[in-house]
């Protein structure tokens, strides 16, 4: 459950209009979702369930039900840093999931397993998301100071060029970010049909569990409102200063 957020654009120019009607409505959004999942997962960590399972545990009974036994359960620092890596094979959950009896754990836990089941299945959206990790790194980094460098350069006949070739490195982002969000929505789906089929909660407190996840897919679809505002701006500026 960790959350991809796309490099911000602090770059200014004369009546730049975009970047307030644009973008910071979209940075606002992507805050309201922040401070959403946050007070969600804290609501719900104080409610546990009441059969005393544990994230970890719960984790490793879907994992083994879905004869995934060679996926390892690992604990890692941080809070709200789950995740799971299909190169090692390990579902990595925070100090507060990992041994934590709450409601709001086992739902991050069973997300998390979600992936591997995901990965053991040969999901399509999650293989074609793993297929953009480097290339999106590589954009992320370098795709702002191309962009930079393209309107220092606007005047010549080269600034343009540099600015669409920025844009299109941006544009990985973006699509990284939409396909993004199947794997998410898929995992929180399969979360929450394990955890009804295990019993491991009851109804009131899979509403719980359910409100968790949903809170934390919207920030996630925050992140691509906010990336595809940002491609936006960029686009207008540059084609307003041709």
């Amino acid at each position: 459950m960790q959350f991809f957020f796309t490099p911000m654009f602090f770059f200014f120019f004369p009546q730049d209009i975009y970047f307030f009607v644009l973008v910071i409505p979209a940075m606002i959004i992507c805050g309201i979702a922040s401070a959403r999942v946050q007070s969600t997962f804290a609501r719900f960590s104080k409610i546990h369930n009441r059969r005393g399972l544990t994230g970890a545990q719960v984790a490793r009974q879907i994992l083994d039900e879905n004869r995934l036994y060679d996926v390892q359960i690992k604990l890692v620092k941080g809070n709200l840093t789950d995740h799971y890596d299909p190169r090692t094979k390990v579902v990595a959950l925070s100090q507060s999931v990992h041994d934590s009896t709450s409601v709001a754990a086992l739902g991050v836990a069973a997300h998390e397993v979600g992936h591997a089941i995901q990965h053991a299945e040969n999901y399509a959206p999650l293989k074609a998301r793993s297929s953009l990790v480097r290339v999106t790194g590589i954009a992320s980094s370098f795709s702002m100071i191309i962009i930079i460098i393209g309107f220092l350069m606007f005047e010549s006949a080269l600034g343009f060029p540099i600015i669409m070739i920025g844009a299109a490195l941006f544009s990985t982002i973006v699509i990284f970010q939409l396909v993004t969000l199947p794997v998410e929505f898929n995992a929180s789906t399969r979360a929450m049909a394990a955890l009804r089929a295990g019993r491991f909660l009851d109804e009131s407190e899979e509403t719980g569990a359910r409100k968790v996840l949903s809170a934390a897919a919207m920030t996630y679809v925050a992140a691509l409102l906010l990336s595809i505002m940002q491609l936006v701006r960029i686009l207008l500026i540059a084609n307003r200063r041709r």
